[in-house]
């Protein structure tokens, strides 16, 4: 995972010194990307000299960052209509959801796509590293139904991230 996340930063300071050599500003998010898949197509032509492990995660992460966009756009639509209509639907609810992964990166990353998702928010993560706690607006049907919603979703799909 780290390797992905310092690559991000040298596409964001190549992008910064390509912005401030040909002067186009609107397209800045686009060569953020470009510099990117760049950065990724040079050190995997490179990893022939070490390993090619770091690249197996990769098809892993575009996984997860689809299905956090898919649930940041459900999560946000049911929000939304939340507010608009007069109807009270919210059941909110404090709730511990026992953790898989147990690396302080991993449980960061994963209390921050939960927060980031409208709805929820997560509030603290017991001493032991065992449990994530996490504020929900919505828990219809039983609470392990939401329980198994984050261990299914957000915690599968990042533990599908290590390297094996």
């Amino acid at each position: 995972m780290w390797f992905y996340i310092i690559n991000f930063f040298v596409a964001i300071f190549a992008t910064i010194t390509l912005r401030n050599n040909i002067e186009v500003l609107y397209v800045s998010g686009l060569l953020t990307l470009i510099a990117f898949l760049l950065c990724i197509l040079i050190l995997w032509l490179l990893s022939a000299l070490y390993s090619r492990d770091r690249f197996s995660q990769f098809s892993s992460i575009i996984n997860l960052t689809i299905f956090f966009i898919k649930e940041l756009i459900v999560a946000n639509l049911r929000v939304s209509y939340e507010v608009l209509t007069p109807r009270n639907n919210l059941k909110p609810a404090v709730i511990s959801v026992p953790l898989a992964i147990d690396t302080e990166l991993e449980i960061m990353i994963l209390a921050n796509m939960i927060t980031l998702t409208p709805g929820t928010l997560s509030i603290d993560v017991a001493e032991d590293h065992r449990h994530l706690y996490v504020h929900t607006l919505y828990t219809e049907g039983d609470l392990e139904t939401f329980r198994r919603n984050i261990k299914q979703g957000f915690e599968k799909k990042l533990l599908a991230t290590r390297i094996k």
